[in-house]
């Protein structure tokens, strides 16, 4: 008997299941849950087939974003440099509304800790604030990552419990204030989606599903749970991601090389462009007024 493939892609209304058996796809959906892993489960098992692989796009981590919904965390970069979350480049949202301000910085004044030379005493002044999550962003760790990766180490040693997120991990790349606030939005995210995950895997495991569980990349790529709950901000686009990839396969079989994908929900409609048979990719996003 061939093992099944199965889409999941979890939205605010309905959570959309799709499974391909070899012979025929089978659609179908429920309510989404509060847990989003309930209502992933309990449609997985319904189907009533052997899973060999589920492919999932969530809106964890945006909701939790869009909520406020994550985790107190502390942000590191070098000394003289602690507010660059809360400048950015010094625009404004909308030129011409003195209204609209930019979203306040996921983590607070207090939380941002400067270092100097010394990285023990770096250390010990996030322990004294028992974070739940830590974002490390040194100005220079695209070009030379070793200094950064000792502080994650200690602080890993330090504060087991803490999700240590390292820019030259997140996105080694340059421009100090993009790459802080996604590192930023990584650590903020990185508990709430490690916890998800962990409980889908439980219930997956619980209910005799033993399949190969992936989640989709905003880039349309795949990541295991693990590599998803360590790099949250790599899946904000999650959902939206999967409906484009699809589109441009669809229209690659019917020999369309330029399309306008359009993906309707119950929360937001994403629309992408499909050029040459490629979707127009952007590598960077503002997520809720956050740099991404």
């Amino acid at each position: 008997m061939t093992r099944a493939s199965l889409g999941v892609d979890v939205g605010g209304t309905f959570t959309d299941f799709a499974l391909w058996d070899g012979r025929q796809l089978i659609t179908t959906k429920s309510s989404t849950t509060t847990d989003q892993s309930q209502a992933v489960v309990e449609g997985s098992a319904g189907f009533g087939v052997e899973l060999a692989s589920i492919v999932h796009g969530t809106t964890v981590a945006t909701n939790a974003l869009l909520e406020r919904r994550g985790a107190d965390l502390v942000f590191i970069t070098d000394a003289g440099f602690t507010d660059v979350p809360e400048i950015g480049r010094q625009d404004r949202p909308a030129l011409y509304d003195s209204s609209v301000d930019r979203p306040e910085p996921l983590v607070s004044g207090p939380n941002r800790i400067g270092l100097g030379e010394d990285i023990d005493g770096a250390v010990g002044d996030v322990a004294a604030i028992e974070p739940q999550a830590v974002a490390v962003s040194l100005l220079y760790s695209y070009r030379d990552p070793d200094r950064e990766k000792a502080l994650g180490e200690a602080l890993s040693a330090r504060l087991p419990g803490a999700a240590v997120s390292l820019s030259s991990e997140v996105v080694g790349e340059f421009r100090e204030y993009e790459r802080a606030s996604t590192t930023i939005l990584n650590a903020y995210l990185a508990p709430e989606m490690s916890a998800y995950l962990q409980r889908l895997e439980d219930r997956a495991r619980g209910a005799g599903i033993d399949a190969d569980i992936a989640v989709m990349r905003s880039s349309g790529g795949l990541m295991s749970p693990r590599e998803a709950g360590d790099l949250p901000a790599a899946a904000l686009l999650s959902g939206p991601a999967g409906g484009v990839v699809a589109a441009s396969q669809l229209g690659a079989a019917m020999g369309l090389e330029r399309l306008i994908s359009f993906d309707m929900g119950g929360t937001s409609t994403d629309v992408c462009r499909i050029t040459g048979g490629e979707p127009v990719v952007s590598y960077e996003r503002a997520i809720d007024g956050y740099p991404c």
